[in-house]
């Protein structure tokens, strides 16, 4: 009843879009070349409750398949935000770097253990280098999701799970192609 309250009351209230990964000038000069897509739920349509983050759904990651990854990639890397969360950011619910340059895609759930072995997980907004679903505040309204996946002619290396700061920072001319699919989920 408390999320219902505090959601009615920052109904305005949204980081924005201008604030994804997406726009930072590193990422934004990269053409949009990278088709990425899930079985799980379409460009704009609701994702569904088994993906959506503890407490309100299974937080399984989605399947992501993807095409298009331009020669010379070294490294792929997929982030995940919110940028309708009330606060003055985008909240990060995933950073995944070291993605293999030949793969074509994710299963569902790989991205939710430490272990896995398709990525190395970066820190999300709550501190954890983990898959975190969308848990939007109840009666806030609706919530887009960005997963954008990135191309980059250079592997990025980290002594410990980075934030999305910390890769942003690293980004200067190593973005190859980008590619985004966005998902919405409501909680009322």
């Amino acid at each position: 009843m408390l999320g219902r309250v505090l959601g009615r009351l920052l109904k305005g209230r949204r980081a924005g879009e201008d604030r994804l990964a997406w726009y930072h000038p590193a990422v934004s000069s990269a053409p949009a070349l990278l088709e990425l897509r899930s079985e799980s739920f379409s460009e704009g349509q609701s994702i569904p409750i088994a993906h959506a983050g503890h407490g309100v759904g299974a937080n399984r990651s989605p399947g992501l398949s993807w095409h298009n990854v331009p020669p010379g990639t070294q490294e792929l890397i997929l982030i995940v935000e919110d940028a309708d969360a009330p606060l003055p950011r985008p909240f990060v619910h995933l950073v995944a770097t070291g993605i293999r340059p030949t793969s074509v895609g994710l299963p569902e759930s790989a991205l939710n253990a430490a272990t896995n072995t398709y990525a190395s997980l970066g820190r999300n907004s709550f501190g954890k280098a983990i898959y975190a679903g969308p848990r939007a505040l109840p009666g806030h309204g609706p919530h887009r999701y960005s997963f954008q996946l990135l191309a980059l002619n250079r592997a990025l290396l980290f002594s410990e799970p980075p934030r999305l700061r910390d890769v942003l920072d690293r980004l200067d001319g190593a973005v190859l192609a980008r590619g985004r699919l966005n998902g919405v989920f409501e909680r009322f």
